[in-house]
């Protein structure tokens, strides 16, 4: 335990009993067998009078609704908390960050998009907690394997402020042969609006004109995604 400069008492990880200390438990059974909580702990150091650094992550997580929630606050929201401030805050996006970069990271030797389900599959973890919609462009070689993620836009999308030119600026230098469109919405539904419609629209057209085959466009929700392909809207005409 320590006092604070108001004499208050704050109860750090060490307090813990042995068995019970995230940094311990997370050195003996690997971090892998830790729970969010616990994980959280590790990077909060210090609680709050009366409250371990486990309980102020436990509060956190079911404020905010799970990993999911917390990834989609600010730093100065969570800065905000009762038990972090700004530092504390910045770990715990820095944390996060770096678990996005993973995943992105983290595809094999380059996969096989052959499915809307797998194209989703590679962008589902990283853009379902964005709280910011975001246009992404995958970029396929002539056997439909990815390439790279060009991330284009952040902010409200639609047809007259996205140029249609930057969007094939990476395919067209990379001679990249198709691409598939992906954005998310931060509402969590991914039905497709009549914007994205009239997007997709002018993309294939334009592709159509470059040589580049676009292949799909999805929308992606609450853990759940829309293909405009699949349903014909903006395609073939």
């Amino acid at each position: 335990m320590t006092k604070t400069r108001e004499g208050q008492t704050t109860y750090r990880i060490l307090d813990l009993d042995e068995t019970d200390r995230p940094r311990e438990r997370l050195a003996k059974v690997g971090p892998e067998n830790l729970n969010a909580a616990e994980l959280l702990a590790i990077l909060l150091r210090t609680g709050l009078p009366g409250e371990n650094a486990v309980a102020v992550g436990q509060r956190l997580l079911l404020k905010c609704g799970g990993i999911t929630g917390l990834a989609r606050m600010s730093v100065e929201d969570l800065s905000r908390q009762p038990g972090l401030g700004l530092a504390k805050a910045a770990l715990i996006k820095a944390g996060l960050e770096l678990a996005r970069r993973l995943a992105l990271e983290d595809r094999g030797d380059k996969p096989v998009l052959s499915s809307p389900e797998t194209a989703a599959a590679v962008v589902m973890d990283l853009m379902a907690p964005l709280d910011q919609e975001n246009l992404w462009v995958l970029l396929l070689d002539t056997r439909n394997r990815l390439q790279d993620i060009h991330k284009v836009y952040q902010g409200s999308l639609n047809s007259s402020t996205v140029r249609v030119a930057e969007l094939f600026k990476k395919a067209v230098s990379q001679n990249i042969a198709a691409v598939i469109l992906v954005h998310n919405h931060p509402s969590g539904d991914p039905a497709p609006s009549p914007e994205d419609i009239a997007l997709t629209r002018e993309v294939v057209r334009a592709g159509r004109l470059l040589g580049i085959d676009v292949l799909d466009h999805l929308v992606i929700g609450a853990y759940k995604f829309a293909s405009l392909k699949q349903r014909h809207l903006g395609f073939g005409e």
